[in-house]
């Protein structure tokens, strides 16, 4: 019968392609690869961000914690990403959508120049290779043990190269129409399935398993000890999760291109705030859905251990289920589903990744504006490029015998914080200029690099004193705090910039995707304007 699911598996891979390709229509011109011209609906663009930070880990690893004792804490996590989003929705997008820009550090090119919009990129593409490089082979760890159960045995790099090859299709021509549909559908397909499953499961469990889950705290939402070195380690006391967690949505929302080039495709700038707030919100309850899994799944299998229950970690315990505890052809779905989240969050990053590199880095090279055919052509080889490093990447570490998750989120801790702060120093230190902005981030890039590697707190446990690295969401503001203190000093050190007075008349349009360039062809920017008002 397993040759069912795995039928189920492989016409999945094929239609999902193809209903990107059909979907996404004919590209005619960059900006319309990048951002869709700006035409997409804001409910699917905002499926598309949730699917882009939906890794194959988040779908499986959710459930695991909830059943290990987490309870419903990244649903604490989630509220204060909403907080978050709704601060880059009023102060970040309106910069964005009003520029006309296609990618997230033209504003930083309009502001202080090309020198930081070029460095600014170059840090976006480097950080997102190792990140994606990383989370595609720890994608592939699962899908490895799924594919055994339905007697396919294959290694890491085949099921590498394979999801890179079918990704990168549908990428490659059909442009950001095509991924943000994608991603739309694959959305729907996992968080559909993590809603059969609560159904499944609530038949079995009835209205006592929750009230047992309940009872053992699987349902606990706020984490209140307030001791200060478990606010400063664990991801889930109170204040790390509500004010760290905006702070650090708002660097991977407001100044990461691989979410803020979603936005960037809605219609309307009213329509890109609606996308960026609602997918907090559908974030929120996606939290919740595979938390509620795991709290179930605990009533089902009586609270035995993960080791009891003959698992290798929490990570195997959703995955179990879908194989050993659903119908046939619905264990196959619900497959698919994980595999289409690897797909999702794979060529939203290919697409974004080639968007930089064409709108901030190469562009700049060119002394008069490209033609629309050559940089669509380039966005297309861009695309490739990328997605063959970032699959040898990926391969690089199918030898790795180190924890390739943890490493993955360790990535965003050296540079978001710098981002975000560029963006803030941009919109508060009128008085900074192109050089101050450079050596901050360079300063602060450098700052991370040593508070993540070599600082450590000592949190005292049942086993003793453990030391223990900073969270995650403590890691961004501290980062904002490094640039602005050190962007705000340099500024100090020179003449505040002249205002530059332009006349209407003499404005020209910009280049298509040159910096602060109006690509709809509206009146043209300074290349090194002043602060915004």
């Amino acid at each position: 019968m397993r040759q069912l699911d795995l039928l189920v598996v492989v016409v999945y891979l094929v239609a999902i392609a193809v209903i990107g390709l059909r979907l996404a229509g004919r590209q005619r011109t960059a900006k319309d690869y990048f951002v869709g011209e700006g035409h997409m609906p804001w409910w699917t663009v905002s499926f598309s961000v949730v699917a882009t930070e939906t890794s194959v880990l988040t779908v499986i690893s959710l459930p695991g914690g909830a059943y290990g004792g987490q309870g419903f804490g990244n649903v604490e996590l989630a509220l204060g990403y909403v907080i978050g989003r709704v601060v880059v929705a009023t102060a970040l997008i309106p910069l964005y959508k009003r520029g006309g820009f296609v990618s997230a550090y033209q504003y930083l090119g309009s502001r202080f120049g090309p020198g930081l919009q070029g460095l600014a990129s170059v840090t976006f593409v480097v950080t997102r290779l190792l990140a994606e490089g990383v989370r595609l082979f720890a994608s592939a760890i699962p899908i490895k043990l799924l594919l055994g159960e339905f007697g396919v045995h294959t290694g890491y790099r085949t099921i590498i190269i394979v999801l890179t090859l079918i990704t990168v299709v549908y990428t490659y021509l059909g442009g950001i129409r095509a991924v943000i549909w994608t991603d739309a559908i694959q959305m729907g397909l996992y968080l559909g399935g993590a809603l059969l499953t609560i159904a499944v499961l609530s038949g079995h469990v009835g209205t006592d398993g929750y009230a047992r889950a309940l009872d053992a705290g699987r349902f606990r939402l706020f984490d209140t000890d307030f001791a200060p070195a478990h606010v400063l380690t664990s991801p889930f006391a109170l204040p790390t999760a509500i004010v760290g967690g905006a702070i650090f949505a708002m660097a991977s929302h407001g100044s990461d291109q691989l979410i803020v080039q979603r936005i960037l495709a809605t219609r309307t700038l009213r329509d890109g705030q609606k996308a960026m707030i609602a997918s907090g919100v559908f974030v929120t309850l996606q939290f919740a859905a595979f938390s509620l899994v795991g709290a179930l799944l605990w009533s089902y299998n009586q609270g035995k251990s993960f080791k009891a229950l003959g698992l290798g970690s929490s990570d195997n315990l959703y995955p179990d289920f879908i194989l050993h505890g659903l119908p046939v052809v619905v264990s196959g779905l619900l497959v698919a589903g994980i595999l289409g989240a690897a797909m999702g969050s794979l060529s939203s990053a290919l697409n974004s990744m080639s968007n930089s590199t064409v709108a901030d880095i190469i562009h700049s090279f060119f002394r008069s504006t490209p033609s629309e055919e050559f940089l669509l052509r380039l966005a297309r080889v861009m695309t490739l490029v990328w997605a063959a490093l970032m699959a040898v990447f990926a391969c690089a570490f199918s030898t790795s015998t180190g924890n390739v998750y943890l490493t993955g989120l360790t990535i965003a801790g050296y540079t978001y914080g710098a981002l975000l702060g560029a963006f803030l120093l941009g919109r508060l230190v009128r008085r900074a200029n192109g050089t101050d902005s450079v050596l901050a981030f360079v300063v602060t890039v450098a700052a991370m690099t040593y508070l993540v590697r070599g600082v450590k707190i000592d949190v005292t446990t049942a086993a003793g004193t453990v030391p223990t690295a900073i969270a995650a969401q403590w890691l961004v503001p501290i980062g904002v705090v490094v640039t602005l203190a050190v962007g705000g000093g340099l500024s100090l050190l020179h003449r505040a910039p002249e205002t530059p007075r332009v006349p209407a008349r003499a404005a020209q349009p910009g280049p298509v995707l040159g910096p602060g360039a109006d690509p709809v062809g509206g009146p043209g920017r300074p290349e090194a304007a002043p602060a915004p008002d």
